[in-house]
C-alpha cells in the first residue's frame, strides 16, 4: 500500500502555524507531520502530513477543514511517496551537531571528534533523535546545564527515540538511566545505539506504553526526568510525570513550539513545579522546571 504526502506551500510563519494546527488536530495519532524549507530566497515552506493511501480521504478532509478556518486561500496538494527509507535518505550528508560539550555525529564523522568532546554516535535509523532537530539539541544543552548545577543519582528519558538523550546523561555522569518508549522498534534501535556508544550497562531500555508500566516504580523516583515529546501529551501527563520525580528533582521538557510554552509551564505549575529556564531554538523551546 502506497504512502501519501498531503501538503501546502506557504511562508515559514504560516507553515509553522499549520504544523501547530495539525499537531493539535491529530494529537497522539501516528501520523508524521513536518515542515520543510523549499526556497529560502522566496521564503517558501511546505507543511506536510504523511499517511497510508487508505487513510487519505479522512486525513484530507480533516486537514482541509483546519485550513479553511485560517488559510482559506491555500490549496492542499498530494504526492505518492516512493518506497524509499526516507529517514536514512534525509540524514545523508548531515554534518555533526555540537550542543554544549556534546558532539552528535554519524559513524562516517568519527574523525570530527575532538579530545574533550562528549561524542555520541547516532546513524540514520528508525527512531527520532539525531541532534539535528532544535528540540534534541536544546535538550542536550539543558541536560548539561542542569547536571552541572545539581546532583543526579538516577534519571528517566521518557520517549527515548534513538536513545541520544539517555546516552548523553550516561556519558556526563555514570548514573542509572531508565529509557522508555511506546515503540518497541525505537527501543531496539536505542539499545543498539547504547552498545555503539559504550553505555549499555548504565541504561535500562524498556517499552512502556504509559505510566502504568512497572518500570517507573521499579527504577524511580528520579532526580532528573527528560521528555522530548509534544506539547499536548506533555500537558496531559504532567500529574503522573511529577509523581515519579524525587524531591528537589528537575524536569526537562521539549517538543514544544514557542507559542505553546506558557500552556506547558502552566500545566506543570499546577502539578507543583516551578519554571527555572527556557532555551529557544528555531521556533522550538526546551523548558527546565523544578
Amino acid at each position: 500500500m502506497s504512502e501519501i504526502r498531503l501538503f501546502v506551500t506557504t511562508t515559514e510563519d504560516n507553515a509553522t502555524r499549520i504544523l501547530d494546527l495539525m499537531s493539535l488536530a491529530f494529537d497522539e495519532e501516528e501520523y508524521a507531520i513536518a515542515t520543510t524549507e523549499v526556497d529560502e530566497k522566496n521564503n517558501l515552506w511546505q507543511a506536510s502530513v504523511y499517511m497510508m493511501a487508505e487513510e487519505e480521504d479522512d486525513v484530507a478532509s480533516r486537514v482541509g477543514a483546519l485550513l479553511a478556518a485560517e488559510f482559506p486561500d491555500l490549496s492542499l496538494e498530494r504526492e505518492v511517496v516512493p518506497d524509499v527509507d526516507w529517514i536514512a535518505k534525509s540524514l545523508e550528508g548531515l554534518k555533526p551537531v555540537r550542543a554544549g560539550r556534546f558532539l552528535v555525529h554519524g559513524s562516517h564523522d568519527r574523525d570530527k571528534v575532538r579530545p574533550h568532546d562528549l561524542a555520541i554516535e547516532i546513524d540514520a535509523g528508525q527512531a527520532f533523535g539525531t541532534g539535528h532537530h532544535g528540540t534534541t539539541a536544546g535538550c542536550l544543552e539543558m541536560i548539561a546545564s542542569v547536571m552541572r548545577a545539581q546532583p543526579v543519582r538516577n534519571a528517566l528519558d521518557l520517549g527515548t527515540g534513538s536513545g541520544v538523550l539517555a546516552i548523553a546523561i550516561s556519558k556526563l555522569s555514570h548514573v542509572p538511566v531508565l529509557a522508555t518508549d511506546i515503540d518497541p522498534v525505537a527501543i531496539r534501535v536505542a539499545e543498539e545505539n547504547g552498545i555503539v556508544n559504550g553505555v549499555p550497562n548504565d541504561i535500562a531500555f524498556r517499552t512502556a506504553p504509559g505510566f502504568h508500566s512497572t518500570a517507573f516504580s521499579e527504577f524511580g523516583p528520579f532526580d532528573l526526568i527528560v521528555a522530548n515529546i509534544l506539547a499536548r501529551p506533555l500537558m496531559k501527563m504532567a500529574p503522573q510525570l511529577v509523581r515519579h520525580l524525587a524531591p528537589g528533582g528537575s524536569v526537562i521538557l521539549s517538543g514544544i513550539l514557542a507559542e505553546q510554552r506558557w500552556k506547558v509551564i502552566a500545566a506543570y505549575n499546577n502539578a507543583g513545579l516551578k519554571h527555572v529556564r527556557t532555551l529557544w531554538r528555531n521556533g522550538w523551546v526546551t523548558i527546565h522546571l523544578r
